[in-house]
């Protein structure tokens, strides 16, 4: 059975550790430019040291979440690929795929489909990037909601529903741009 742990130490020639941060700054990128393949995306790695655990920005670029950025958690089992990535929302969202927890429903990531469209092993972490990505445009699903009460007022007013989604953003973009003058002024004190 190939998992991520035999696979890194296949990859990394049976060793535990990898000899210079040379080296593991350039595993890193290559991780990241094989994910990323749509300008929509960009991956990030808070721990240097763990490359199983990575943050994903997806700013959409059409659609009633378009100039959006939103956060995802992405955490690599041990027991990948054969079982999904655990991934979770980080940006507060109103979202009929979505819950306001960060809990997430794309058929790739179940671990058991009666439909044939949940994880298998032949999944990769290319095929999760896109679909977090389309959960903005075409995979955006209000007829199979996780979020009920998103989906449903979508359906009694979607220029409601759309100004919801554009004013959260904004209020999310006037916070940080708060933290950044309390931060700047709190420096000059």
């Amino acid at each position: 059975m190939l998992t991520l742990a035999s696979k890194l130490k296949r990859d990394d020639g049976g060793k535990t550790g990898r000899a210079s941060g040379a080296s593991d700054s350039a595993h890193r990128v290559s991780i990241r430019d094989r994910l990323l393949t749509k300008g929509t995306c960009k991956a990030s790695f808070p721990d240097e040291d763990k490359l199983h655990h990575f943050q994903l920005a997806v700013s959409p670029d059409e659609g009633y979440y378009q100039s959006g950025r939103f956060q995802f958690e992405i955490d690599v089992p041990e027991a990948y690929n054969m079982v999904p990535p655990k991934v979770r929302c980080l940006t507060r969202i109103w979202h009929p795929n979505i819950t306001e927890t960060g809990e997430i429903c794309l058929s790739l990531l179940r671990e058991h489909s009666i439909d044939g469209t949940g994880w298998a092993p032949t999944r990769t972490l290319k095929d999760v990037v896109w679909g977090l990505n389309s959960l903005f445009t075409d995979l955006l699903n209000f007829d199979d909601p996780l979020n009920i009460d998103a989906a449903e007022h979508h359906l009694r007013d979607k220029v409601k529903f759309h100004c919801l989604e554009e004013s959260r953003q904004l209020v999310t973009h006037s916070r940080l741009f708060l933290l950044l003058i309390l931060f700047h002024h709190q420096t000059y004190i």
